[in-house]
């Protein structure tokens, strides 16, 4: 038996199940609504997350079952494509990075920013945080409030403390969370797995409240469908010159 592959999928169906109480509900209510205000208004939704929190971020964008309008920022110095790799630990703590990145990026009243860290205490995302609150854009944040409240700020401040509205990220303090036999070793992040599947549920609600206004959810179907290419043209045409990631 794979106890170790069993023990994690326990861990990550005991914090989806934390996804869902009734704080986190009304976090995420609030985040949708905010987001479905934005799309039906016309305005902007980013999603920033840097190193394997712009894993997240990048799920969301151009997704089968996603949402159009989504679009993420993806420096390349902030991903994992990056060499070496640990330059992206090294820049996400540098102050002022995050708000060089953002002043590049238009960002608006009546936008959207959501804003992706687990441990929330990294400069980078603090400073979208500021740029994109100082500009009158609302900003979300899924941070996982148990590992930020026992971390001290790399900057200012941290995320949950900046942020309009914070959905709280279940996970354990460090994110991987099962010992490995008597090694001291404690291996399997969650915060990949739970955080994809309440970014995606965030989704999935204000594709519900467009469809109650009276407006038709921009979702992609999937590009692998027979007919998907030809569901989806219609979607790049009303997009196209709004999202950076059709160019």
């Amino acid at each position: 038996m794979p106890d170790g592959y069993l023990r994690y999928l326990a861990a990550v169906e005991r914090f989806l199940r934390e996804a869902g109480d009734a704080d986190r509900q009304e976090a995420v209510a609030a985040a949708a609504a905010a987001i479905a205000g934005a799309i039906a208004a016309g305005r902007r939704v980013r999603v920033f997350g840097s190193s394997h929190a712009g894993l997240l971020a990048q799920d969301l964008v151009y997704r089968a079952g996603g949402l159009a309008p989504l679009d993420a920022v993806l420096p390349a110095e902030l991903m994992l494509n990056v060499r070496p790799i640990t330059r992206t630990s090294d820049l996400e703590r540098q102050p002022g990075l995050g708000c060089q990145i953002f002043e590049r990026i238009a960002l608006d009243p009546g936008d959207v920013l959501i804003l992706i860290s687990v441990s929330g205490r990294n400069p980078a995302t603090v400073e979208a945080a500021e740029v994109a609150q100082e500009r009158g854009a609302t900003v979300v944040a899924l941070t996982s409030l148990a590992y930020s409240r026992e971390v001290s700020a790399r900057g200012t401040r941290r995320l949950f403390e900046t942020a309009d509205i914070v959905i709280d990220l279940p996970g354990v303090i460090g994110d991987a969370c099962v010992p490995v036999g008597g090694t001291g070793v404690v291996a399997g992040p969650t915060s990949s797995a739970v955080g994809t599947a309440m970014l995606h549920g965030l989704c999935v609600e204000v594709a519900e409240l467009l469809a109650a206004r009276g407006i038709a959810p921009p979702v992609y179907r999937s590009a692998n469908l027979d007919a998907g290419d030809a569901a989806n043209r219609h979607l790049f045409r009303e997009y196209a010159g709004r999202v950076d990631y059709l160019g």
